[in-house]
């Protein structure tokens, strides 16, 4: 019960942590001939474009647990399984948050090159 209880907080941690932080990298562009201040209300846009990539640290975290807990019940009893899949959890949703982090940050790229500026990075 211990471990069930525990493998469940990381798992929402690790859930919050995935989704936390609505800034992106902000991308590195050529200031040569660019207004500044147009250049904040369309990094601001395509953030707000960017909002509409799904977060993937659920997905990530489901994924992990099933890995884990197959892992773990082949190589020992349930309660190594239950432990394993909690492992899993934490670590598909880690791997699931950074990947909707680097698909958002393309996204604000991608959006900011559309809209005429030199992107560096």
């Amino acid at each position: 019960m211990k471990t069930s209880l525990y493998c469940i907080s990381l798992l929402v941690i690790t859930l919050i942590a995935g989704c936390a932080g609505s800034r992106h990298a902000n991308p590195v562009i050529d200031p040569a001939g660019v207004d500044m201040g147009q250049y904040q209300n369309d990094l601001a846009a395509c953030e707000q474009i960017a909002q509409q990539v799904q977060q993937k640290a659920g997905a990530g975290a489901v994924g992990g647990a099933v890995v884990g807990a197959l892992v773990g019940s082949i190589f020992g009893d349930s309660r190594s399984a239950m432990k394993s899949a909690g492992a899993g959890a934490v670590v598909g949703g880690a791997k699931g948050g950074a990947a909707t982090h680097r698909e958002k940050a393309v996204v604000v790229k991608n959006c900011m090159r559309e809209r005429g500026y030199r992107v560096l990075n």
